[in-house]
């Protein structure tokens, strides 16, 4: 694997969040932009509630996985480690906005923290490589 791999990583999961924000819109009630956050508070469909905290824990995930991405690069980390680590993020946080959605919180938190583990490692990877 390349580079290129876990720079499309990246791509991914900067757009995974939209991914679960589309699918909480999609459900309950008629979906009202003019006040989109008001019509989340009235939302009484579990899923759509947990669909919205999908969205917002893979923005958190993001910043430190494209970081630990970047700087593993710059730092001249193994490019195929850096893109297996990355694809391994990727389908756990994939994995973690279906277990969210889904309503199964041990799945849930157990592929949140293989992602985190991932993002960690891309981080000390580059950390380590910079002498």
């Amino acid at each position: 694997m390349t580079i290129a791999v876990a720079y499309w990583c990246v791509f991914v999961a900067a757009v995974l969040p939209y991914v679960w924000t589309v699918l909480a819109k999609a459900r309950g009630e008629r979906y009202d932009n003019r006040d989109p956050r008001g019509w989340l508070a009235r939302q009484s469909d579990p899923r759509v509630s947990r669909a919205n905290a999908a969205q917002l824990n893979a923005f958190e995930a993001f910043p430190a996985f494209a970081a630990g991405v970047v700087l593993a690069d710059i730092a001249g980390v193994h490019e195929a480690r850096i893109a297996l680590l990355a694809v391994v993020f990727v389908v756990a946080r994939m994995l973690h906005g279906v277990f969210y959605v889904g309503g199964v919180p041990v799945a849930r938190s157990l592929s949140w923290l293989v992602g985190f583990i991932c993002a960690a490692a891309l981080l000390a990877q580059a950390a380590m490589a910079i002498r």
